[in-house]
């Protein structure tokens, strides 16, 4: 009986996420109606409160939800580089470019810093934040980086990443922006290397 409960509370988890990143995309998060949101899967408000809190906890994970998704995909594209430097910058690289999508832009770009304050205190950042430190450590080892402190260079080259993309996110003209916000990242990132490339 409790894992039908369990499981159907996570279903309806599910469906209020589903339907939230579907109306924060399209509406943005202050013109999504909860009311709209949870009629569309059959839900009560009461379950949003329930399971969220409130609007802005149901933003919280939608928000966490897209930026797994965004860490994975970054994971990845440094995966398929030839060696480790180059699948640390890969991961920068695609983590800026992810900027240019709609809903990676409003709602965790946009809306996201708006309601729920600076990313960098967010869960999901100090996640990355630890995957970054633990390759910068590798490098270091490796001797392919300068011996620095690797917490500081993670979160510098993570703010970097970040903060490229909120400048893309907000920009009006953003394919402009991700070609100088690379082009930078790649110089600035180059600096911690033992010899220049």
């Amino acid at each position: 009986m409790t894992k039908r409960r369990s499981q159907m509370m996570e279903e309806t988890r599910a469906k209020l996420i589903g339907a939230a990143r579907k109306a924060f995309a399209e509406k943005g998060y202050a013109a999504a109606s909860m009311d709209e949101l949870t009629a569309d899967v059959g839900l009560t408000r009461g379950a949003l409160y329930h399971n969220f809190g409130d609007k802005r906890g149901l933003l919280q994970a939608v928000v966490n939800q897209i930026d797994v998704e965004m860490a994975e995909r970054a994971r990845v594209a440094g995966s398929r580089a030839a060696n480790d430097w180059d699948g640390l910058l890969a991961e920068g690289v695609a983590y800026i470019e992810m900027a240019l999508e709609p809903e990676i832009q409003r709602i965790v770009l946009l809306d996201g810093p708006a309601v729920l304050g600076d990313p960098s205190h967010w869960p999901s950042q100090s996640s990355c934040l630890e995957t970054t430190t633990d390759k910068l450590r590798v490098l270091i080892a490796q001797k392919i980086i300068k011996p620095v402190d690797a917490e500081a260079a993670a979160r510098l080259l993570n703010g970097a990443a970040l903060n490229a993309a909120l400048w893309i996110a907000a920009s009006p003209d953003p394919q402009d922006v991700l070609a100088r916000a690379v082009e930078a990242f790649r110089c600035l990132a180059s600096g911690l290397l033992q010899r220049a490339v």
